[in-house]
């Protein structure tokens, strides 16, 4: 059963959801250093290299985010050899339902794929992004549309600072414990032939437990200290997670 929080966060919710804003929306943080972003190498293997960045690139923000989170990533990911033509940023209703929220991934993946040609995409989330791709992938059978899953502080196991907005569904099922987290975690967290990584932080402020992001199954990276909203302008991160996905 769901704990809940003590009713004076729910006194003071109005406060509280103005700082939970920090889940994705966009921020001042200062990038990392500028030779982290530098394109993969293009000498011996360039012919796959090629192949590797043609994979679409599905972003999916997180709670109160929207497309513009991934303006940086976007341009780190061009750094990295991929066209703007095969990178996409997938927008949902933060308040409402997680499992909608998945649907309508499954939908923009089905149509990303139909304009693309591609057989496959590649998805990177952030915080709670990643409670809608692991719905995707693992309960509407979406790994077999994903080649990789690259998960920013993803809210993976939940984040005890959801206590702060349990008026609204989607910060309901990002509770720890809750039936939602229950269903994306049981057996196996990492299913089918996709291949997933995440990036977590004990700085990160947001994901409470950090360790929160991790999947059992995963290339598990621990960044020595970042903030929740730090990442989306950590040129480090960033770089690493394109080279993840050409992989």
């Amino acid at each position: 059963m769901r704990r809940r929080p003590p009713r004076r966060l729910l006194g003071v919710l109005a406060a509280a959801t103005v700082a939970f804003t920090l889940f994705s929306s966009a921020s001042t943080a200062s990038a990392g250093p500028a030779d982290a972003a530098a394109p993969v190498s293009r000498t011996a293997g360039a012919a796959a290299q090629t192949l590797s960045t043609s994979t679409p690139v599905v972003f999916v923000h997180g709670y109160t985010g929207n497309a513009s989170n991934w303006i940086t990533a976007m341009s780190v990911f061009q750094l990295n050899g991929w066209s703007s033509s095969r990178l996409f940023a997938y927008e949902y209703n933060s308040y409402g339902n997680n499992i909608t929220n998945a649907q309508g991934l499954a939908a923009f993946v089905n149509n990303v794929k139909a304009r693309t040609g591609a057989s496959k995409v590649a998805i990177v989330n952030h915080s709670m992004g990643g409670l809608v791709s692991q719905y995707y992938l693992k309960v509407l059978g979406g790994n077999t549309s994903v080649s990789h899953l690259a998960s920013i502080a993803g809210a993976n196991h939940g984040t005890t600072y959801a206590g702060a907005c349990l008026i609204y569904t989607t910060c309901q099922q990002m509770y720890p414990g809750s039936s939602f987290i229950a269903q994306i975690t049981s057996g196996d967290e990492t299913p089918g032939s996709t291949r997933y990584a995440t990036w977590y932080s004990a700085c990160d402020g947001i994901i409470l437990p950090y360790t929160s992001t991790r999947l059992d199954g995963a290339d598990n990276n621990n960044v020595p200290c970042q903030t929740h909203i730090g990442y989306l302008t950590d040129t480090v991160v960033l770089g690493a997670i394109a080279r993840f996905v050409a992989s």
